[in-house]
């Protein structure tokens, strides 16, 4: 398997676990007020994942570039 690839193979795996990290955050402020304290733990973890998608999508992008 090429780097390019393994890369996509990577995006795709981030792609479905950030789904689930919008899906959990979405299910929490559907629990508002009650479940407030788990608020910043569930954005810190659905920023992280965010955060981790987008650079792999940037690395992607750059790899396609690079013949």
């Amino acid at each position: 398997m090429s780097k390019l690839d393994e890369m996509g193979k990577k995006v795709r795996k981030l792609q479905l676990r950030a789904a689930v990290a919008k899906m959990k955050l979405r299910d929490l402020a559907d629990d508002l007020p009650g479940k407030w304290t788990e608020v910043e733990e569930v954005a810190e973890g659905a920023s992280a994942v965010f955060a981790e998608l987008d650079g792999a999508r940037r690395e992607l992008a750059a790899m396609k570039k690079v013949p």
